[in-house]
């Protein structure tokens, strides 16, 4: 997977660079995910001084989660948030170990008509949630624990790269 996840770095950092934010979604283990990644970008992933970068989990906002699935239905918990947060240019990282999370895939289907790009990480069988994708990341494994292992390797992968570009352009 290593071009595909190059292919994902690129467009998470040229959208931090044209000052686009990245907002990520998930349910169960893929929500904690999730929220470590985004911690990882606003604060650091290694020791090197770089911007804070501008990373959102919706997976960590109680209340407009339990707002949005009282009124509207848990199908969108995240679409609900992406209509309020994504602008065009911005990214959703999109996580479903089966690819069909119904709230996952609506949030990936908001981004995309707001004008957003979609970065899915799910497991061999992309399912929908792949075909909204524009960058597909569909790992090899076969039971939920191994998936969302591979998951949190390549989330820490992109945050390595991610980082490793933005320092890279800083001024010495």
């Amino acid at each position: 997977l290593a071009p595909v996840i190059a292919k994902a770095a690129e467009v998470v950092t040229a959208t931090f660079k044209g000052g686009g934010r990245l907002l990520l979604c998930g349910n169960g283990g893929s929500a904690a995910d999730c929220q470590h990644l985004a911690a990882e970008l606003t604060g650091r992933f290694s020791s090197a001084p770089r911007p804070a970068l501008a990373a959102i989990a919706l997976t960590t906002d109680t209340s407009a989660l339990t707002a949005i699935a009282n009124d509207f239905g848990y199908d969108q918990t995240f679409s609900r948030q992406v209509e309020a947060l994504c602008r065009p240019g911005d990214v959703l990282l999109a996580i479903s170990t089966s690819g069909k999370s119904p709230n996952v895939v609506r949030a990936a289907r908001a981004a995309r008509d707001l004008g957003g790009r979609v970065i899915s990480l799910t497991g061999p069988s992309a399912g929908p949630l792949g075909d909204l994708a524009d960058v597909r990341l569909a790992v090899p494994g076969q039971t939920t624990d191994r998936i969302q292992e591979l998951h949190i390797t390549i989330g820490h992968i992109l945050c390595d790269l991610v980082e490793q570009d933005v320092l890279s352009a800083q001024p010495r």
